[in-house]
C-alpha cells in the first residue's frame, strides 16, 4: 500500500477522537519506530509503497489508538531530555513540565565541582534520576519507588542510557530515613485530586497507573507533607528540595514549606501555571 494512503486512513479513523496535529504526530512516531522513516519522507517520496509486513504494525497501532491507549505505551518508548525511555502501564509517561524541573536542577548544579548526593522520590520510569545522572557528572543519584514494576523499567532505562543510579524500593509514606545525607531531594509525587479526574483525558485515566497520579480530595498534600518531613531530616543543612506540584494547590503547597526552609521559590511552567517549587536550606535545627 502507498504510505500516504495509510496516513489518510489514520485521519479518517482518528480525527474525531484527537486533534489533527496529534494524529499526524501518531503517524510519524509509528513510521519512525517501526519503519525507521523520518517524518519528511512523504515530502520526498509521496508515492512510497510499503509491504504488507510493514503495514501490519501501523494498523495494529491504529487499532490501539482508537481505544485511546497512549501512543507511548503502544510503541513502548518515549523521549525525555533527549534520552530514550522504555515505558509501560507500570509508569507514568514523562511530561514536558517535568523536563523543566530537571533543567532547573541542572542549571543550579552544573557549575558545582564537588560531589553531590541526589534522591528522586517516586521515580517511576526513572526519567528524573537518569536525566540528572546523565547531565551532572559529579552527582551520585538515588531513586526510590514503591512499585516493583516501575523499578524494573527504571533499572532497564538506566542501563540503556549508560548511567549509574542506585534504586531503592520503599514506601515514602512510612520511610523515616535512608542513612544518607542528600544535597538535593526531588519529587514528582501523586498530586491530582479525585475531583479533577473527570477533567482529564481518558487515555490518561484509563491507562496510566492510578496510584502514581491520584490522591484523595480529603488529603491531597499527603505526599508533600511526608516528603518535607523526610527532607528536613535527610537533607544537608544547605540542601535543596524540588517539587513538581498541582497548579491548583500551589499556595497550599508553598505554605506547607514555610517556616521550615529559609527560602522558597514558586516557578511557572511553559503553560504559565505554577507547577514547580524549590526550597533551600532547612530553617530548623538538625
Amino acid at each position: 500500500m502507498v504510505l500516504k494512503e495509510i496516513k489518510n486512513i489514520f485521519h479518517l479513523e482518528l480525527d474525531l477522537i484527537y486533534p489533527k496535529e496529534e494524529v499526524d504526530s501518531f503517524f510519524y512516531l509509528a513510521i519512525g519506530h517501526y519503519l525507521n522513516l523520518e517524518r519528511f519522507v512523504l515530502a520526498l517520496e509521496p508515492n512510497l509503497v510499503i509491504s504488507k509486513m510493514q503495514e501490519q504494525p501501523l494498523f495494529e497501532t491504529l487499532a490501539q489508538l482508537k481505544l485511546e491507549r497512549p501512543v507511548q505505551y503502544i510503541l513502548g518508548t518515549t523521549q525525555f531530555m533527549d534520552l530514550d525511555f522504555k515505558v509501560n502501564e507500570n509508569v507514568l509517561i514523562p511530561r514536558p513540565e517535568t523536563e523543566e524541573l530537571v533543567r532547573w536542577i541542572i542549571s543550579d548544579c552544573e557549575n558545582q565541582a564537588s560531589k553531590i548526593n541526589i534522591l528522586d522520590i517516586g521515580t517511576g520510569s526513572g526519567c528524573i534520576a537518569i536525566a540528572l545522572a546523565k547531565n551532572l557528572k559529579n552527582a551520585k543519584v538515588y531513586a526510590l519507588d514503591i512499585s516493583e514494576g516501575a523499578l524494573e523499567i527504571a533499572k532497564e532505562n538506566a542501563i540503556n542510557n549508560q548511567v549509574d543510579v542506585e534504586f531503592v524500593q520503599a514506601d515514602i509514606l512510612i520511610l523515616d530515613e535512608l542513612g544518607i545525607k542528600f544535597d538535593i531531594i526531588v519529587s514528582n509525587p501523586p498530586y491530582v485530586r479525585m475531583m479533577e479526574k473527570d477533567k482529564m483525558r481518558s487515555n490518561v485515566v484509563e491507562y496510566e497507573p492510578e496510584t502514581a497520579l491520584f490522591v484523595s480530595d480529603d488529603d491531597p498534600l499527603i505526599f508533600y507533607r511526608k516528603i518535607v518531613e523526610f527532607a528536613l531530616s535527610s537533607l544537608k543543612k544547605v540542601g535543596m528540595l524540588y517539587f513538581e506540584i498541582n497548579q491548583y494547590l500551589a499556595k497550599e503547597t508553598k505554605e506547607l514549606l514555610e517556616g521550615k526552609f529559609s527560602k522558597i521559590e514558586l516557578r511557572k511552567d511553559i503553560y504559565e501555571n505554577y507547577r514547580l517549587l524549590k526550597a533551600i536550606g532547612s530553617s530548623l535545627k538538625q
